[in-house]
């Protein structure tokens, strides 16, 4: 169980509710891109994790998102953030076209997803500052609209 999932689940906001839905379509893309390449993948416990760098960021993020909705939307909001860096810095390690496809798309939902995110802390008079993408990339994504994402 992502910590989105976990965190939808405690505090039932409209953010998480429509993430959810897409991060089981994120998931079955990465799984089908691990086929497509035979690279071999275990799915994991919900919540266990073999990378540890992992695991210790999914312990942070349900610490500190259970605490109140609003910090549950700042971990949303950084959950995206982090994943909008990893996946730029996956992207300008490989030339593989079917993995750089997969990999925008889940970029694209991600811009999507924290402008959901940053939306809902401003709405609570709160404001996010990016801890992983520029300010400068930060500022171009809260302020743009929101992307089909390859969807019709």
């Amino acid at each position: 169980m992502t910590p989105i999932v976990f965190l939808g689940k405690k505090w039932n906001l409209p953010q998480f509710q429509n993430i959810q839905q897409s991060e089981q379509r994120h998931m079955n893309s990465i799984s089908n891109l691990l086929d497509l390449h035979d690279i071999d993948h275990t799915i994991m416990e919900e919540g266990k994790f073999k990378n540890q760098e992992l695991q210790k960021y999914y312990n942070q993020f349900i610490e500190t998102g259970v605490q109140s909705s609003l910090k549950a939307l700042k971990i949303g909001a950084t959950i995206e953030d982090l994943d909008i860096n990893d996946l730029e810095n996956h992207i300008k390690q490989t030339n593989n076209n079917s993995i750089i496809q997969v990999f925008e798309k889940l970029k694209c939902g991600s811009r999507n997803h924290l402008r959901a995110f940053v939306r809902g802390i401003e709405y609570n008079g709160e404001t996010y500052q990016p801890k992983y993408i520029s300010k400068e990339t930060f500022s171009s994504i809260v302020n743009g609209e929101y992307e089909r994402c390859g969807r019709k």
